[in-house]
């Protein structure tokens, strides 16, 4: 088959565009849609190098250069302020990328700008059906259509990802977030971090004078957290505190972490990307990174040889195993947060960059 191929992303997140955009300019028919007719509440994002590799490739760079702040380290303090670790970026990065922090809105319009393509809100898929010749799609708004190719980009609770295995769930990670973006008035100038027992809190710049937040409380259940958000950082370092009494901290979007491990991804002509497909703790920050790969990565595939069926189970074989990888590292990560303070900020003062060389090694070699 030829690049004649058609495709319908569902899902207009990171994922979604980032897929039709790769699917579009290699030539494939590509249609996208998405439920929702408003972008979906966001704060910030820190993006690694390997993150901003992805995106420049994808024709973002003059985007990032112009809306993201550089971030040239990452600071480890205890819950006090104590130092533990500076991580040096570039030469954590050194020949992938420069990390640098975006809104999340700023990193979505950049997307759909662009784009090239019309996305088609407020429609979801109503039901789909599979043959040797492609898939026939029925839409919420009462229209329909046949593709070669359906790629669900739908997020952490994907309704295709039903219909690709029925019996796949996701799994709470352990953690309660809060995220909000506020004014920069401490000078914050780099990726920075607070330890606690069971609590963190990072700040990243995010722009001109403005600051990602993101605060996370261990928790055996997924309830929310009844004890206002400023309570459970009472004991840490001033900044944070100053952080917290910041009216935009009273409006924090709060979530639950949450994981997806089943390694089906597709069925004959349904392909699952980005969330949808490996939804991971924050703790690696590989979120849009191992999204816009993924979408790079099929748009590649699905231009190669072979039956579809074929060139989708390439693509999942490809992609797997560094998504796993990045699964395992954060799943490793967070469990450092039932380890001892002392134990811990011990190990971070003595090995934070050997740490940091290991978990991002891999991700630093093109996928």
């Amino acid at each position: 088959m030829s690049n004649s191929l058609s495709v319908l992303v569902v899902g207009a997140g990171v994922a979604g565009i980032a897929a039709a955009t790769a699917l579009d300019r290699r030539g494939l028919s590509v249609d996208i849609v998405e439920r929702r007719t408003q972008s979906p509440a966001g704060a910030g994002l820190f993006l690694p190098g390997n993150a901003v590799r992805a995106l420049t490739e994808l024709g973002l760079g003059a985007a990032l250069d112009a809306d993201a702040a550089p971030i040239r380290r990452q600071r480890l303090l205890d819950q006090r302020g104590r130092k533990l670790a500076d991580i040096d970026m570039a030469d954590l990065w050194q020949g992938v990328g420069q990390a640098v922090g975006i809104t999340h809105d700023r990193l979505r319009s950049a997307l759909v700008d662009n784009l090239g393509l019309s996305i088609q809100s407020g429609v979801t898929v109503r039901a789909l059906t599979e043959s040797e010749s492609g898939v026939e799609v029925s839409f919420s708004d009462g229209s329909s259509g046949h593709y070669d190719v359906v790629v669900g980009a739908d997020g952490v609770h994907s309704e295709l990802r039903h219909i690709v295995n029925p019996d796949a769930e996701v799994r709470y990670a352990g953690q309660i977030c809060w995220r909000f973006v506020t004014g920069n008035t401490a000078g914050i100038d780099s990726w920075t971090v607070w330890l606690g027992r069971g609590t963190t809190f990072l700040a990243v710049p995010v722009g001109k004078d403005r600051l990602y937040c993101y605060a996370d409380l261990s928790r055996s259940e997924p309830a929310a957290a009844g004890t206002p958000l400023p309570n459970h950082f009472s004991h840490f370092d001033h900044q944070v505190r100053d952080l917290l009494a910041a009216p935009e901290a009273a409006e924090a979007y709060i979530s639950v972490i949450e994981e997806v491990t089943d390694p089906t991804w597709r069925t004959h002509r349904v392909i699952l990307i980005g969330d949808a497909a490996h939804a991971s703790s924050p703790n690696m920050a590989q979120g849009v990174a191992m999204s816009v790969e993924d979408a790079l990565m099929l748009a590649e595939t699905l231009c190669g040889s072979g039956e579809v069926e074929q060139r989708l189970e390439q693509y999942r074989r490809r992609r797997l195993p560094r998504t796993q990888w990045v699964q395992a590292r954060a799943r490793r990560r967070d469990s450092t947060r039932g380890m001892a303070p002392a134990i811990r900020n011990m190990v971070l003062r003595l090995a934070a960059s050997r740490i940091y060389a290991r978990d991002y090694g891999l991700l630093r070699a093109q996928p």
